[in-house]
């Protein structure tokens, strides 16, 4: 009797444990849950200012992807300061000189973001990244555009920007291909040096030459691109199979539209 008088006890209290661990389980998952939902709502909130923000630069893009990080959600709110939001922007469509230019894809990666609760509550004042790195693709046909060579295409060769052109030289239709230098001049423009074309068949003469390498300095040139959203300022580009990919970084920037 007096072993079954001291397990009842033990029972009781293991049963106890078992349901504080429950609860503490669940209170758990309801914070979770619920730090979600507003980082949620705030995600929503923020994609809606940078659409506004992009439409206000005379640009255009499929609603933008936003991503908060960092956790808990909660305590940044409060704190008024986030760890990083990450912004993705698809079918980005802006104009160069009355060209049009695409670009497919613009990855934006803002970091210390300063956003008071307030705006993001109500969507006025401003929403202030320390720093912001974008990297995007501009596509090759809107490239060759802006070349304004009538055949011209451009692609990627060997980690290198390739041309392929139709050219008529002392009267006779040739193919010119070739690759070139791609680098970001001062201004923060794609430079573009074309430097070894070859077309087969060019006659061996110095004349089809010489009209050959002026062919190849009238491409090569210095090629704006539209100006991209949160003041990013071109550093680097890089041909890719997809097109030129571009990186960008900037500081202090407004990622919305402070109404």
């Amino acid at each position: 009797m007096a072993q079954t008088y001291e397990e009842r006890p033990r029972r009781r209290g293991r049963r106890w444990l078992v349901v504080l661990v429950v609860l503490v389980l669940i209170l758990g998952g309801l914070l979770v849950v619920a730090d979600r939902v507003a980082a949620g709502l705030a995600e929503r909130a923020i994609a809606d200012q940078v659409q506004q923000a992009i439409t206000e630069q005379d640009a255009s893009s499929a609603p933008p992807q936003v991503d908060v990080g960092g956790f808990p959600f909660l305590t940044q709110v409060v704190d008024g300061r986030y760890e990083r939001i990450s912004i993705v922007l698809t079918d980005v469509q802006g104009s160069v000189e009355g060209n049009a230019v695409s670009l497919p894809r613009l990855d934006v990666d803002a970091r210390n973001v300063r956003a008071p609760l307030d705006t993001i509550r109500s969507g006025q004042g401003e929403v202030v990244a320390e720093t912001v790195a974008g990297t995007g693709t501009v596509s090759y046909d809107s490239l060759a555009k802006l070349l304004d060579r009538p055949g011209l295409k451009l692609g990627e060769q060997n980690g290198k920007l390739a041309v392929t052109a139709p050219v008529d030289i002392l009267g006779q239709k040739l193919t010119v291909t070739g690759t070139a230098d791609v680098t970001v001049a001062d201004d923060g423009k794609v430079s573009l040096k074309f430097a070894d074309l070859n077309a087969q068949g060019l006659p061996a003469v110095p004349l089809a030459r010489t009209l050959l390498n002026n062919y190849a300095r009238g491409i090569s040139v210095d090629v704006p691109l539209p100006s991209l959203p949160f003041q990013l300022n071109v550093r680097k580009v890089e041909p890719r199979p997809e097109g030129l990919t571009v990186t960008a970084d900037a500081k202090d920037v407004p990622i919305n539209s402070p109404s």
